[in-house]
Order: C-alpha cells, then structure tokens, then sequence
C-alpha cells in the first residue's frame, strides 16, 4: 500500500508535462517515420521510375550523338547535365524522406530538448533499474512488436510468391514474369509499408498511455505545486495584509482634503472633496467600524466638518469607492450638504459635526458598488 496521499492517481499538470519532457519522458515512436516514409517510397517510385528512365534514354541518345563527332565542351556539356540530374534526385528524395520525418516529429508532440537526461545522474548506473528496463514491460512490448513485424512480412511475402508461381516454368514470356515479379514486388512492399503505419500507430498509443501513467501525480503533489505557483497562502495574506494597509494610510491621508465628511453617524463614514474641474463631488476616503472612526478622528483634528445624514452615508458607501465620482442620483442631495458647508465657511466657521441640512428622507435608489446597473441599493 502506498502512503496516503502518495498514490499517483491525477493528471499531469501543464508544469509537470513541461518538466517530463526536459528529461525525455514523451511519447514518441520512431518507427512512424520509417514506415510512412517507406510508404511514400512505394507511392513515388513508379512515377520516378519513369521519368528516370526518360531521362537516361535521352542521356544516352546525347552520348551516342556525341560520340559520332566527340568534342570535349560536348562532352563536359554532356557530364555536367548527368551530373545536375542525379544531383536534383538525390536532393528531391533526402528532402522528402526529410519533410516526411520532421512532419512525423512534429506529430508526436514537436521539438524537445531533453536537457536532464543527457545530465550524469548515478540512478542510470542503479543496476537494478537497469534491469528493469531490461526486462520489464517496455522490453516485452518491443520483443512482441519485432515478432508481429516478423510474422506480418513472412505472411505477406509468402502470400506473393504464392501470388508468382503460375509464371514460373517457361510457360510464360520472360518480359511477363519480370514486370509481375516488379509489380507483385511494389505490391508487397507497399502492403507491409501500411502495417507498418498501422502498427506505428498503435505503438504510439501504447507509448502515450505508458508516458501518461508515468507522468501521473499524487493528490500532495499537485496541492504542493498549485501552493509553489500560487505562492503560500500566509505570504500572500500578509501581502495583502500590507497593500490593505498602505492603502488605508493614503485615504486617510486625503481626508483632510475633504470638504465635508458624511457619517451614520459612528458606523459609516464618507468623505467627499469636491472641484470644479472635477465635475462631481468624488470620494477621497469610505469605511466602517473602526476605519469610519479613525476617519472622523482624523477629519476632527483638520477641522473638516462632519454631517450626520444616515440615508445619505449608506447610500454613499453602499455606491461609490475610493477615488470614483458620486452617482449621478445622489448629485441634488449631496449639493444640499456642500451648499451648507460652503456657507458656513464662507463666515469662518469649520469643522464641527452637524445635522443634514438636507429636508427629504427619501433618495433615489443606487447601483451598489461592483454589482451590475439592474441591481440597486434603497438607501437607508
């Protein structure tokens, strides 16, 4: 029994995948493009066939023609034409059997440099994995795939020459034996070409199950890498932690830059600053419980006056964040409380806390604050 937690039983995660093919761990048959190459080999041969030997027909009669007045420009001439042709089917066959291969590469999971296996590690000295590489069921799949293959072209080329021995005895013409042998002989190797597709085909699943299950993971592992992504949960609460405080610093900071706080009168407390050029009132600073008590602390002691308006605070804080504009619904009852401050300023007066100058008790209803426009909030 493996230990609890221990038993690989979840999917590779993107990060363990990524790390499985840096040591090699991918699935990948190399016999996939062997055999379709083969296979493209058996599909081109006959049409390659022919132009070569249009080609070299005409070579020759050049040769022969060449020979009746020999010259040698025309016969360097003549080489050198040889020469470009081999050369152009040389070149058109590597590029195939290239293009087929790294079409094969890509298929299979792309590139990859497996840069941790080619590193020394002292386990690939551990004669006991050795071993088990040895025999173990890897060795035994590829022993049953070398048999299969074996078994597969014995029967298949059993099966031609069964095909070839009516035209042998003398019976038939020798031009009619040689083009079924050849015909019977691309037939052959064609038909093994597609097992052998096939059975690269089956090979490659077999190699993907087999590198899945190995790339499987524990419960504890993929918790310990979602925790190694995420980052620790204490770290980032503590990071939190401090980004909450230093934002609550600069608020309190602005407070007394606020024309008038509206409060709830302990529980809620909301400053507004307004401008000109702002267009609206905006909010400077909002909180509650012991944030809306140190704001009004702190707007006691920059004398900023402090209006009692309970409808209007939680309106105020339910709708707006720090930095934003007021809704435009509470535009006409905030500018009933900074046409109050505004004129006691005006006659000198400042800070101090006060009743809502404002005679409705009543407010439009407000979109609440991070909630769509079709949700709304009934101040008080």
């Amino acid at each position: 029994m493996s230990k609890e937690g221990g038993e690989k039983t979840e999917k590779p995660t993107p990060k363990r995948l990524k790390e499985a093919r840096k040591e090699g761990q991918v699935a990948r048959t190399q016999e996939l493009g062997a055999w379709s190459a083969m296979l493209l080999f058996t599909l081109a041969l006959p049409p390659l066939a022919r132009y070569e030997l249009t080609a070299i027909s005409e070579i020759m009669e050049r040769s022969l023609r060449t020979l009746e007045e020999p010259e040698t420009a025309d016969a360097l001439e003549l080489l050198g034409s040889a020469a470009t042709h081999v050369f152009l089917v040389l070149v058109a066959l590597g590029s195939g059997i290239m293009l087929l291969s790294v079409a094969g590469t890509l298929a299979q999971g792309g590139f990859y440099l497996a840069t941790k296996s080619v590193k020394p590690s002292a386990s690939k000295l551990n004669p006991i994995k050795g071993a088990k590489r040895v025999f173990g069921p890897h060795s035994l799949w590829e022993g049953a795939k070398m048999l299969v293959k074996c078994s597969l072209v014995a029967i298949l080329a059993y099966g031609s020459i069964q095909a070839m021995m009516p035209m042998l005895g003398g019976l038939v013409p020798l031009d009619v034996v040689v083009d079924g042998a050849v015909a019977e002989l691309m037939s052959l190797v064609r038909t093994v070409a597609v097992a052998g597709v096939l059975m690269a085909a089956v090979d490659y699943g077999v190699m993907r199950r087999r590198t899945l299950k190995q790339t499987k993971m524990s419960k504890d592992e993929v918790k310990r890498e979602h925790k190694q992504s995420e980052g620790d949960p204490l770290i980032k609460g503590a990071i939190r932690a401090r980004q909450l405080a230093a934002a609550r610093n600069r608020m309190m900071a602005d407070v007394p830059t606020a024309d008038v706080v509206m409060v709830n009168p302990t529980h809620v407390a909301v400053a507004l600053r307004y401008r000109p050029e702002d267009g609206a009132p905006v909010v400077v600073a909002r909180g509650a419980g012991a944030i809306a008590a140190r704001i009004r602390e702190v707007a006691a002691e920059h004398d900023v006056p402090l209006v009692q308006d309970v409808p209007l605070a939680r309106a105020l804080y339910a709708s707006t964040d720090v930095g934003q504009h007021i809704p435009a619904e509470l535009f006409a009852a905030v500018a009933h409380v900074l046409a109050f401050v505004i004129s006691r300023r005006h006659r000198g007066a400042r800070g101090g806390t006060h009743r809502s100058p404002r005679r409705e008790d009543e407010l439009p209803a407000v979109p609440a604050l991070g909630r769509r426009r079709a949700r709304v909030v009934a101040p008080g």
